[in-house]
Parts: structure tokens; sequence; C-alpha cells
């Protein structure tokens, strides 16, 4: 059985996820489609102490990269939709017929589920919704339901013409079509998408989708478990993974393999054949420094991350101050096939600055002056993409290993 190192199966993770090669090239229209695409799909998060986590994820790769280029790509040319994944997500137009099978999931399950913990009538608001967006266009939440009892503002307290919308966004009849600010905007699918998309005879059947779910999924992990494979898109349940799994490597399009973690252990996982001729094997990863959003698709399972990385990482925003380890959004810092360090910063827009509160080093990195140069040349670049012009250290700003504080 291949067993490969654990360098090895960093290669092999950065190299899939965009995070190998010198970041660098063309970052609007095409250029920028075709690196959405080969990540799969880009997280979108609305927190912005620096910059938001897709925007981020975006410049991590193409430091050329400006949010603009996603609006327009996204709300202006229609190349890409929004749906879920894990979480929230634009992805490539190109993909929509494979969202077909999450919808109808999505249709059935949200159903059940906010009829128990959302307030009654939204499924009375349906038709009032389709109706009122026919007639007038696009609407916010804002737009529907005047006069339902608005709740505390809460994530989820929504009123019952709030949860009709995101209900009938996430089973297909309406689109996200853009966002104010963070707001969305819904219209009538079928206004908006061309009709081929929306063709029968175009949607794949649940085997078909499923076959495509986890096939892209593991030639974007490049080796996983079939927990893996199933999270990735969030379509297909682990069963549904394991059963297609057991065909594949039966079929002989399919091998097991162990992945040597940083603890030294080698744990099972699947892979094509050939995975020990892949050119990653030997690819030795860019030296340049990087600042990577706490939802990075190399970041988001974080028990992957943590088996290969030995970084272990947890979103703090909803910890109590007091007792938070390291600060309310924290990012991960990346050098060479090594996540190096975790710093707390956040640009300050009115004081036109970005302030960095505390970096942490992982393990038994040492932050000498040549990383440190390297830190302070990323910084410059965060610091643009933030759209601040100063950059700020606090007081006993460095604070030593991060494993003193797990």
């Amino acid at each position: 059985m291949l067993t490969l190192t654990n360098g090895q199966a960093r290669r092999v993770f950065l190299d899939r996820h965009r995070l190998s090669e010198t970041p660098q090239g063309a970052a609007t229209g095409d250029d920028l489609l075709a690196l959405i695409s080969s990540l799969g799909f880009v997280q979108l998060d609305s927190i912005n102490t620096v910059a938001r986590a897709h925007d981020l994820i975006l410049f991590s790769r193409r430091p050329r990269y400006r949010p603009n280029a996603l609006k327009a790509l996204y709300e202006k040319h229609r190349r890409l939709f929004e749906h879920w994944t894990h979480d929230a997500a634009v992805i490539p137009l190109a993909f929509y017929p494979q969202w077909e099978l999450r919808r109808q999931r999505d249709a059935a399950h949200l159903r059940r589920r906010w009829k128990k913990d959302r307030r009654d009538g939204f499924e009375k608001q349906f038709q009032i919704i389709l109706d009122q967006i026919r007639t007038e266009g696009p609407v916010c939440s804002s737009d529907v339901g005047m006069g339902e009892k608005r709740g505390s503002g809460g994530w989820w307290d929504w009123h019952p013409s709030k949860t009709a919308l995101e209900y009938l966004w996430r089973s297909g009849a309406l689109c996200v079509v853009g966002r104010n600010g963070f707001q969305k905007q819904y219209d009538l699918t079928d206004r908006v998408l061309d009709q081929v998309l929306l063709d029968p005879a175009n949607v794949p059947d649940t085997q078909t989708t499923i076959d495509w779910c986890c096939d892209q999924a593991l030639s974007r992990l490049g080796f996983a478990t079939h927990g893996e494979i199933a999270a990735f898109w969030a379509h297909v349940s682990p069963a549904e993974a394991r059963i297609w799994c057991q065909h594949e490597q039966a079929a002989g399009r399919l091998e097991q393999v162990q992945i040597t973690g940083a603890d030294g252990i080698p744990r099972p996982a699947f892979a094509r054949p050939g995975l020990d001729q892949d050119a990653a094997l030997e690819l030795v990863p860019t030296n340049r420094l990087r600042v990577l959003s706490p939802f990075d698709p190399a970041l988001r399972d974080r028990k992957r991350a943590e088996r290969l990385f030995g970084f272990k990482y947890r979103v703090e925003m909803f910890v109590p101050e007091p007792q938070r380890r390291f600060g309310y959004y924290v990012f991960p810092v990346l050098q060479g096939d090594q996540l190096v360090g975790r710093v707390d910063m956040k640009a300050f827009r009115q004081e036109d600055t970005l302030r960095v509160r505390a970096l942490w080093s992982e393990g038994s990195i040492q932050w000498g002056k040549s990383r440190q140069a390297a830190f302070e040349a990323e910084l410059e670049r965060v610091r643009k993409l933030a759209g601040v012009s100063r950059i700020e250290f606090e007081d006993g700003w460095i604070r030593g290993s991060a494993q003193h504080h797990l």
C-alpha cells in the first residue's frame, strides 16, 4: 500500500488548493473564474475585520485581486451563482445542474426543520412573494412581509417572509442575484438563468450527481476518507460516499493509501491510482509568506488541517471574550509547506490603519529576521486589500508559541 510521508501529503494538499504555486497572475474575468472553478467554490462571509473571507481567499492566491472583480463576475456577468456547500458560497454557473439534488434535499429538509424552529406562517408567504417579485423585480428581505413582526435582529430570528425567501432560494424557485452591502437580493430563477440550465433534460439524476460530487471532491482533495469526500460539497451523505468509494475501488479506479500525519502516524485514505507519480509529490511550494482567511478552503476542515499540519485552530468569534485564547478573528499564516503562525489584526478604516494586535508562532517555528521581513511584506499587501494606508503594531504584539495557549 502506498504511504505518503507527511511532507509529500502536504505538497499534494497545497497543490490541490492552489497554495503551492507563486501567488501571481490576472484576477479578473476568465482568469478569476478559472481559479474559482479549480477550487470548486469560494465561501462567503460578512465579517470584515481586514477583508471578507471570499476576498482574502482569492487575494491570497492572486494578489492583484480586488473585490470588484468578484462582484462583476457574479452580479454583472452572471458566471457564478450562490448556494450552499458547507456554508453559503459562490459557485461556477457551469455547476448549477449538479446543485439540483441539493435543492431537492434542502426543500424537504428545511421545510421539516423550519416548521419546528422558525415562526409559523412562512409557507403561506411563498406565492405572495413569488407574485411580488414577478411584479416588482428583485427584492431584499426588508422589502417583503410588511406589517410582520420583526425579530430581535438575531441571525435566525426571521419574520415569516424572510424565512420564505430563504426557503424559495434554497429550494430553487429564486436565485440570489447580488447583495446590497451584504444583504441578499432575490429574483425569479426562470427570469435570471438561461433556460438550458433549467431544462429537466439537462438535470443529472441522483446517481450521476453522487458520482460527480465524489469524483470532483476527490480531485480537489488529492486523497481523502469517504467522510471528507462527502463533506466537500455537503451534497451527499457519508453513506453515499462510502458506497461510491467501494464501487470505485472494486472497479480499480480507486485505491487505499496511507497518509502520514504531522504526528508521524499513517492513516488510511482513498486516492486515484497513480498518486505516487503525482508531480505535486516533488513540487517544492513557494516560500512566499501569506496570511490566509480562517475560512480558506485549505482550512475549513479543521481536523484535516490539524492532522496534516499539526495546526489546531478554532474560530473564537462566538466565544465570550474572557474565554478567548487568541482573539475574535485570527488569521493563519502560511509559508512554504508549513502553517507558521497566527495573527490577530484588524483594519480600523476611520483611522486609516491596519493594527496588528498579536502574533503567535506555531510549534517549534522560529520567528527570525527573515520571516519577520516576509511577514511585514505580506502585511503591506494585505493593507492595500483592506484599503488603509498605515500599519501599526501594538505593544507586546509578539506573543511566542501558540501551543502555550492551547
